[in-house]
């Protein structure tokens, strides 16, 4: 029997969508591993291996230097679940002090070059990695994680939305209750808005991918693996995002234009972490943190191969209500011309 239940779970692990068998089945087989120290790190030592071993854009942390080190593993008992091991060593350790949100009030958030190549680098990249929340993490109203971004450091988050030629970023963020989604700074031409998967927000800001498709869990690892591909051409609709889960598929997005030029590719790793939303209703009411490790990417020069739409022109979301009547006065006056 237990000779049966472990050829059961061996069969499992092995049909687990794994971050090496997610690479292969793209094509992706230029990998790398972000380095972490042997011992624990102060905030100023963590910086230093940040900035010299994590080949950041303009080699340096964009906020949030002081709410970082590297720690001692707070569940090394609790692996992410369908996870075959369990490593250990330090971890990377993210502070949110109290009240903090957004706005480098606490978290952190730099953005790691591992492809600087232009038109000739990566069209595909998959990131993954682990992370944990504090044993009863406040939720709130939700925060960033990491992901992938391509282009200019500037824009494409904080409510600068992507017009698809300067930059890109996708990441993941939690929601209400650990839920779990991707959030990314992509144009939204095709009506893409009104599929049921996808919420546009407000005044620019990022767009929401099948929320609610995966849970986070606090005191425990969680494994999170994200593969962009490019759409291709750059005037089709075929770019793919997808999100595993532990392992699981979580969702697929495959009608996304993310670039309009293809001097626009995936330059690598964007770690952006912190509560928010850009106001205090998102503001955590007490210091806690999060812990990362096993951070790895991927990255293939083959942009996405799937079918889709071709791209037709979209007015942009417009920002407020007093833009909205503007906007109406003119078609109104138009109208009578």
């Amino acid at each position: 029997m237990f000779f049966a239940l472990s050829l059961i779970s061996a069969a499992i692990l092995v049909a687990a969508d794994t971050p090496e068998s997610v690479a292969s089945q793209f094509g992706l087989t230029t990998s790398t591993t972000l380095p972490f120290p042997a011992a624990t790190a102060s905030n100023s030592d963590a910086q230093a291996l940040l900035v010299s071993q994590w080949g950041l854009s303009r080699g340096r942390i964009q906020n949030g230097a002081g709410d970082l080190s590297f720690v001692a593993d707070p569940f090394p008992d609790k692996p992410a679940p369908g996870s075959a091991t369990n490593s250990s060593g330090p971890v990377l350790q993210i502070t949110y002090p109290e009240g903090s949100f957004s706005g480098d009030t606490g978290g952190a958030q730099f953005y790691n070059l591992w492809n600087s190549s232009g038109s000739a680098g990566f069209q595909s990249m998959l990131l993954s990695y682990e992370v944990a929340f504090d044993k009863g993490f406040n939720w709130v109203k939700g925060g960033k994680l990491p992901g992938l971004r391509g282009g200019s450091p500037n824009g494409c988050s904080g409510g600068n939305r992507s017009d698809g030629s300067r930059c890109f970023s996708s990441r993941i963020m939690w929601r209400l209750n650990g839920q779990g989604e991707g959030y990314t700074y992509t144009p939204t031409p095709n009506n893409i808005c009104s599929d049921s998967k996808v919420s546009c927000n407000s005044d620019d800001f990022g767009t929401s991918l099948a929320r609610g498709s995966f849970t986070f869990s606090s005191g425990q690892w969680n494994h999170v693996t994200m593969l962009v591909q490019m759409n291709n051409p750059v005037d089709i609709a075929n770019g793919n995002i997808q999100v595993y889960f532990n392992n699981v598929l979580a969702f697929a997005q495959s009608n996304m234009q993310i670039r309009t030029t293809t001097n626009l590719t995936i330059n690598g790793l964007y770690f952006s972490t912190f509560f928010g939303g850009a106001d205090d209703s998102w503001a955590t009411p007490e210091t806690t943190h999060t812990y990362f490790r096993n951070l790895q990417l991927w990255g293939g020069s083959n942009p996405s191969t799937l079918a889709g739409a071709k791209v037709s022109s979209a007015l942009p979301r417009l920002r407020s209500a007093s833009t909205l009547l503007c906007a109406a006065l003119l078609v109104g006056t138009l109208s009578v011309l």
